[in-house]
């Protein structure tokens, strides 16, 4: 039967006093005497009788919560009273007094119920009584030793100060890898230079050991020493007359060619697209324009839809054609003529346009509402050339390639730059009238005229061409060959040619099926076809051709076929 606070009041002080054979052991406070009861916390079998040996009981003898070792923290963990864990409610439940001393609830109200009215806080022997309890809402305490926080505090200081420091080494390393990447792109950049400018020296020790004493590069017959191929390998497949055409397309999935023309009759001036049979150029079918298109300046079949057709022209025009149905399904209105046009060759949704006050604007053919993007160009001169670039990671990023009289300009789209950026190894060279862009090496040929300074001594009639042919104006011009190389442009070579005083020829980049890469253009002084070699731009040859002036060259790379001419011709090679 568990002992009544009676039992305890009724017990004289030398049964509190014996222990151990009657040898008394002084309490270090009076929750050290009070916890040294038998049978305090429910774990006792009956108090002990004056005289005998009582055995000293901590924590009720229950085994599951064994006392704590001398020295061994319990503040917040555990009743200092009974030593076992304070419930989260019910009888022992965790409370304080006012002095601030945490103990379970039915415990320290067992020691104040004993102490009757000169209660006491077990710890501090502050005055207290059962009114005086406190519950707390807590299921756990504990308290950090304040010299553990600060070194706590301290290491983590020490973290964050090492933390920084990695990461500005981190940066600083990031900026030194940036730095040798930069340097690396130079050195490569530099070392193709070398090594083009080696295959050329090697080229041209070649063409020098080689030629006959008293030719030259620019001589009508090429040299077939310093090649495995030449011009005899072309061979004429057909002719045939278009009348008013200026410059065409190659449909090459159905073997269809379409022709800009201009055509005079009853009516007037008027402007259409000839549709014509590769297969035998005499199969041709008009397809008449608005009339208000003026004159087509540029026209291209889509890469990715061969039905489509898209030109431009001088009536402020920019016009789709379905050649399923022969007429226009989308035509956007420009703000002045349109001088070139182009497919994005990278996606089938976008075309560009160059204009005639030298601006860029960017079509996307889902929307027939306004222009995607309009870009401002560094001169108000017409756009004559309009590509687009071939783009090897996706990006988000359009790259376009234009020529105008100052030269060469790329063009970013989808990106924060507004201006384009002129092509530095493209000026100063004259005036750019002609631009062959080849998009699976990423090289290009420019041809320029000289400039014309006009002064008042000077009548115009004496600054005039060097000499003239077939009633066209011919003067000494350049052609340059350039390489893309990431977002700079390496000088290849460069050689002097007969060029148009007047007009915008057209020129064209081969890739022939022997793995040569050929650059053709049309020789203004005597009406031939010239072939260069791209390494060196050294003569290969010219094939003699009908009727000048030639108005357009396309290549069929897939067939090695050259389609040329006003008198419009197909070549084959090989």
């Amino acid at each position: 039967m568990a002992d009544s606070p009676s039992d305890y009041d009724s017990m004289s002080s030398q049964e509190y006093d014996d222990d151990s054979g009657g040898n008394r052991e002084e309490a270090d406070s009076p929750l050290q005497e009070f916890t040294n009861f038998e049978g305090f916390g429910g774990g006792g079998e009956g108090r002990s009788t004056p005289g005998t040996t009582r055995p000293r009981v901590r924590n009720g003898g229950n085994k599951a919560f064994p006392p704590p070792s001398e020295g061994e923290e319990v503040d917040g963990l555990l009743c200092p009273i009974c030593y076992q864990g304070w419930s989260d409610g019910g009888d022992h439940s965790i409370c304080c007094l006012p002095c601030g001393h945490v103990f379970g609830m039915s415990c320290i109200k067992r020691w104040l119920q004993q102490q009757k009215k000169s209660g006491k806080c077990p710890k501090c022997n502050a005055s207290c009584t059962v009114k005086g309890i406190r519950k707390l809402y807590a299921t756990q305490l504990t308290t950090v030793d304040e010299e553990s926080l600060k070194r706590i505090l301290n290491l983590e200081a020490q973290c964050a100060a090492l933390l920084e420091k990695d990461i500005a080494n981190e940066a600083k390393w990031s900026r030194a890898i940036d730095g040798c990447m930069n340097r690396l792109a130079e050195v490569e950049t530099k070392l193709v230079a070398l090594e083009e400018k080696t295959n050329n020296l090697e080229q041209l020790f070649k063409d020098t050991v080689g030629r006959p004493s008293g030719l030259t590069a620019s001589c009508s017959t090429h040299n077939t020493q310093s090649s495995d191929w030449s011009c005899s390998q072309f061979k004429l497949q057909a002719e045939v007359q278009f009348d008013g055409s200026r410059l065409f397309d190659i449909n090459l999935s159905s073997q269809i060619i379409m022709v800009a023309r201009r055509l005079s009759g009853m009516g007037g001036i008027r402007d259409a697209l000839t549709k014509a049979s590769l297969v035998d150029l005499r199969e041709a079918e008009d397809i008449n324009l608005p009339s208000s298109t003026k004159a087509v300046k540029d026209l291209h079949v889509s890469l990715f839809n061969r039905n489509l057709v898209l030109y431009a022209s001088l009536g402020k025009n920019l016009s789709i054609l379905s050649l399923e149905s022969n007429n226009v399904v989308l035509d956007y209105k420009l703000p002045v003529g349109a001088w070139s046009c182009s497919w994005d060759i990278n996606s089938p949704h976008y075309i560009y346009t160059g204009l005639q006050n030298g601006m860029l604007m960017t079509f996307d053919v889902r929307q027939t509402q306004k222009p995607l993007v309009t870009r401002d160009g560094l001169t108000c001169n017409p756009i004559h050339t309009t590509c687009s670039v071939m783009q090897k990671r996706s990006s988000g990023v359009s790259t376009v390639l234009t020529a105008s009289s100052i030269g060469l300009c790329e063009w970013t789209i989808g990106s924060a730059e507004e201006r384009p950026t002129l092509v530095p190894e493209s000026a100063n060279f004259g005036v750019c009238i002609s631009l062959a862009y080849c998009p699976g090496s990423d090289s290009m040929v420019a041809s320029y005229r000289p400039k014309v300074e006009v002064s008042g001594e000077m009548p115009l009639s004496q600054i005039s061409s060097q000499h003239s042919c077939l009633g066209g104006t011919v003067v000494r011009g350049q052609h340059l060959c350039l390489r893309r190389i990431g977002r700079s442009y390496l000088k290849l070579s460069s050689t002097d040619g007969d060029v148009s005083g007047i007009r915008l020829p057209r020129s064209v980049i081969m890739d022939l099926k022997n793995g040569k890469q050929v650059f053709g253009f049309g020789n203004e002084a005597t009406s031939d076809l010239v072939l260069q070699e791209m390494s060196s731009l050294s003569m290969s040859g010219q094939i003699k051709l009908g009727k000048p002036p030639l108005r357009d060259i396309r290549s069929d790379g897939s067939n090695d076929d050259v389609l040329v001419g006003r008198r419009l011709t197909r070549l084959m090679f090989g």
